[in-house]
């Protein structure tokens, strides 16, 4: 059995270019998907974000229309009902990297608030890559990455292949002319070799030990391919 660190957002709220806030938090699909597939792969989950807060969930998330209709969704909601250990998550301080074999970083757009500029996370996401630890990251959790620095001011993922939600995906989305950035325009100022797949379509990247996904059709398969990197 391995332990699993979900590294999730603690924001709910994205700040968009005029100030004001668009609510948000972790996409239910993008966590619970893969929550249940290591669950019942047997593995032990624990669950840290900025400031040891709960993760919220994007309510929006929930709804039948982004589900494909109201028996995944109240499937979704059951899923994340039974994932308890959100409800006391470590702080990112308090996370020893030596206690987990793998990483999973589920998207919405609070990573783009919070994990996209913290440090702590930055820094938790290199000492993984530089230690071997498998990392799955998928949809906007990409935004992590930005927050990983060398000493030399680099990207370490800087050259790995990459996907993670697309400018037309986030066009789609609607929000794309309101943000003050663009997830793919900043990963590809890092250096990292972005991925585009067809929008909403699933799309996985597995480069060395880092499996990264396009979008929440993506979460489910990232985590099947973390799981066999970790069999």
């Amino acid at each position: 059995m391995s332990t699993i660190l979900f590294l999730m957002t603690g924001a709910d709220h994205w700040t968009l270019a005029d100030g004001t806030r668009h609510p948000t938090g972790f996409w239910a699909e993008e966590a619970a998907a893969p929550y249940a597939a290591f669950r019942d792969a047997g593995h032990e989950i624990v669950v840290a974000t900025p400031g040891g807060v709960v993760p919220p969930v994007d309510r929006g998330s929930l709804s039948a229309d982004l589900n494909g209709g109201q028996e995944n969704a109240d499937r979704v909601s059951a899923v994340l009902d039974s994932f308890t250990e959100m409800h006391s998550p470590l702080s990112l301080e308090e996370v020893d990297l030596g206690d987990y074999d793998a990483l999973f970083l589920p998207g919405g757009h609070g990573p783009m608030e919070d994990l996209a500029v913290d440090a702590v996370a930055g820094d938790l996401l290199t000492t993984a890559l530089d230690t071997g630890k498998v990392l799955g990251v998928v949809c906007h959790a990409p935004a992590a990455l930005l927050a990983a620095e060398r000493p030399d001011g680099t990207n370490p993922f800087a050259g790995y292949r990459v996907s993670a939600f697309t400018n037309a995906e986030e066009e789609q989305a609607g929000l794309a002319d309101r943000a003050v950035w663009l997830l793919q325009d900043r990963l590809v100022e890092a250096g990292v070799d972005f991925q585009e797949g067809e929008p909403w379509a699933p799309k996985v990247v597995v480069d060395r030990t880092v499996v990264t996904g396009q979008n929440p059709a993506s979460a489910e398969p990232v985590a099947l391919a973390l799981l066999g990197m970790l069999a």
